[in-house]
């Protein structure tokens, strides 16, 4: 399914929601109307946060809200792809991606930490220079931000975007939340930040699998226009011989691209009105 950037207004809940919020109320008013029921009441409550809970560790999902998880269809009728690259800028790592890329001519999407991106503000300039883009994957990539209120999400996303900003000049337009994992409160604090959330079609498990092959069938298996494949330059797992998965994978990737035909672009590019 494949989900465009949402056009700025109103936040409004999706029909999912809407009827989590409507359980809620009739749980309520059980409990109010009729005290002696209160184990159906709890019991329906119980359920529907179990419910809420199963959608926000389920990445690709569009119930809670607007989630990019394959590249619109103009750009699926361009044979475009998405190559997403998470958790950097790494000092070791990255530079080798970039020389990758160099040499086959192909732009790619970095998901940079702000304080990583911080660290390393002249590997943020290679990437612009070099046609790449750079978005929001939060100002510290805490494991556990997924249980975060409003005010806990508004801290790591805004935090990133104006690290982000004042190091490339440029407003990130996506957000990628970590191992793409949330909850009820993130759809909204995008949505006033102006961020839409991008996913992903598939991904090969690059910062815990070492074995290189699995990687590449994992990204490779069915590829097609209009996906967006995730891969780590920062995090990444290492092959037997200590090279990062990254290094190992991007160019028989890179190859399996070309030989169908398809042209990796950036989401910014993806996703432009032509």
């Amino acid at each position: 399914m494949t989900t465009q950037p949402a056009t700025r207004g109103a936040w409004r809940p999706g029909t999912f929601l809407w009827v989590q919020l409507l359980v809620h109320g009739a749980a309520l008013g059980l409990l109010v109307q009729w005290p002696q029921q209160w184990r159906w009441a709890v019991a329906t409550l119980l359920a529907s946060h179990l419910t809420l809970m199963v959608v926000g560790l389920w990445p690709r999902s569009t119930w809670m809200g607007a989630n990019l998880v394959r590249l619109p269809a103009p750009a699926v009728q361009r044979r475009e792809v998405a190559i997403t690259i998470d958790d950097g800028p790494d000092p070791e790592v990255t530079p080798q991606v970039l020389e990758i890329l160099a040499q086959h001519g192909v732009q790619a999407t970095f998901f940079c930490i702000g304080a990583r991106a911080q660290a390393q503000p002249e590997l943020c300039q290679r990437m612009l220079a070099a046609g790449h883009r750079i978005e929001n994957h939060g100002a510290h990539h805490p494991n556990l931000v997924s249980l975060s209120g409003p005010a806990g999400w508004r801290r790591e996303i805004l935090g990133g975007q104006k690290i982000l900003q004042s190091i490339t000049g440029q407003t990130p337009q996506f957000y990628r939340a970590v191992a793409g994992l949330r909850n009820v409160f993130l759809a909204p604090v995008l949505h006033a930040a102006g961020l839409q959330l991008a996913t992903w079609t598939r991904r090969g498990f690059d910062t815990r699998e070492r074995d290189p092959n699995k990687v590449l069938a994992r990204l490779t298996r069915q590829l097609c226009a209009g996906d967006i494949l995730l891969m780590h330059d920062g995090h990444a797992a290492r092959t037997a011989s200590g090279e990062a998965l990254i290094v190992a994978v991007l160019p028989p990737l890179l190859a399996a691209i070309q030989a169908q035909g398809l042209r990796p672009v950036t989401l910014a590019d993806a996703c432009r009105p032509r």
